[in-house]
């Protein structure tokens, strides 16, 4: 199973990449400027490091209730040397179906933070309209989400450096190109011995 999941993560990254790098893209000058960082390879490469950054980055900005959650998320991961397309896909925790019950969720938390912690109304009773969810305190919900987020990005770390250790062939601990470019010293290293 292992090896099916791998295969499928590398078709999806080599489609992605490819497309970053088409000419339509290619041709806008801004955009590469943009899009120019994330063409290196070990951002692209599973591993625990990039892993963990790129994921943490992905349910940080999931938990916020903003467009282009994506797109943050992608340059954030190119900047803390995460890995791009995990935390793309980190941000579809929050999708369209599920967006709602984490919404109320993240104001339950908040009140929940609150009234623990003794933490005074920030925006006193204001309220915010959600045309499917009625109205949401303001106050919770922003601490409810910030919070969670936050703690979010801090337990993702420790949860992939365990699955590493259970899990070594599927989430390795070395970057691709320092991997890499071990192996290739070690097969000249034994071509020559011969």
């Amino acid at each position: 199973m292992s090896i099916e999941i791998k295969k499928r993560y590398l078709r999806l990254v080599r489609r992605a990449y490819r497309f970053l790098r088409s000419p339509a893209l290619k041709n806008r000058l801004w955009l590469q400027k943009i899009i120019a960082p994330m063409f290196d390879r070990e951002l692209w490469h599973p591993c625990r490091e990039t892993l963990s950054s790129g994921l943490a980055v992905g349910l940080f900005f999931a938990m916020l209730p903003i467009p282009g959650q994506m797109i943050l998320a992608a340059l954030s991961a190119v900047k803390l040397r995460g890995n791009v397309p995990v935390a793309i896909a980190a941000c579809w925790v929050t999708n369209p179906i599920t967006q709602g019950f984490i919404w109320r969720l993240q104001e339950s938390f908040g009140d929940l933070l609150r009234s623990a912690f003794n933490i005074p109304m920030v925006f006193g009773n204001a309220e915010v309209t959600v045309p499917a969810l009625g109205t949401l305190n303001a106050g919770s919900f922003i601490l409810g989400f910030l919070t969670m987020g936050i703690l979010l990005m801090i337990l993702t770390y420790p949860v992939i450096y365990l699955l590493s250790a259970v899990l070594p062939k599927m989430i390795p601990k070395k970057r691709y190109q320092r991997a890499k470019a071990k192996f290739i010293a070690r097969r000249d290293g034994q071509n020559q011995s011969h």
